[in-house]
């Protein structure tokens, strides 16, 4: 394995259980809609979750908004959304590269990317913001969630996971799951790869460079509070 796509597309262990995987997505979709609800585009609204992943919580966005296109690297997951969520008739599921089939530029109401650039390098998310501002509406909303600071170590993200853990039910697994990571595909890949980092000062110049007035949001989307979330509109 030598890139994410192949990671995230293969047997993973980055959720402990069953319970924090549902907790996880729920506290997504609980971030989605609270965007959604600021937008102001009410229930005709498109929005657009890139890097989904498995996207539990669909259903409870897809009746909030018009349409909602969910966009995945993994084709396994995409297939799996499909299967899930396609039937609504309010959800597409595709590809990044396929992107274009589904959602026509102007579209967008919102788009929401959490817990992705991490794995891209500087130049791949600049290209990735010049993608979203042709889909975003002159009035649309970007948010980019869970961004990691150069000053943010492993230790935040672990404490994260226990309190979430105890909070919700499933500490035991989380200590397990600690143990696993360490010898898991997944401490490899991020060892040879790493992970990318920005300031939030790094952010607001990219977002300058790429056509957008930006700013940081007060509360990261998802469990990991110590992240960042910052939200954009198309100058």
């Amino acid at each position: 394995m030598t890139d994410w796509r192949s990671f995230w597309d293969g047997e993973h262990a980055i959720y402990v259980n069953a319970r924090h995987k549902d907790v996880h997505y729920r506290a997504i979709a609980d971030g989605i809609l609270a965007h959604l609800a600021a937008t102001g585009a009410g229930r005709d609204a498109v929005v657009l979750d890139y890097a989904c992943g498995e996207a539990l919580e669909a259903g409870r966005v897809a009746a909030a908004a018009g349409r909602l296109v969910l966009c995945d690297g993994a084709p396994s997951v995409v297939a799996r959304l499909k299967d899930h969520f396609d039937g609504l008739g309010k959800v597409v599921s595709v590809l990044p590269e396929d992107l274009d089939e589904v959602l026509a530029d102007h579209a967008a109401d919102l788009i929401v990317v959490s817990s992705l650039i991490q794995y891209l390098t500087r130049a791949e998310f600049g290209a990735l913001l010049d993608r979203f501002r042709a889909k975003l509406k002159p009035s649309g909303r970007l948010v980019i969630a869970d961004v990691i600071s150069p000053d943010t170590g492993i230790v935040a993200d672990v404490g994260s996971l226990l309190r979430n853990g105890l909070a919700n039910g499933f500490l035991m697994a989380a200590v397990a799951g600690l143990a696993a990571t360490a010898v898991s595909p997944y401490r490899k890949i991020r060892s040879e790869l790493g992970l990318s980092t920005y300031s939030e000062s790094d952010m607001l110049e990219l977002f300058g460079e790429h056509g957008f007035a930006a700013a940081r949001h007060p509360v990261n989307l998802g469990l990991t509070p110590h992240r960042m979330t910052f939200v954009a509109r198309p100058n």
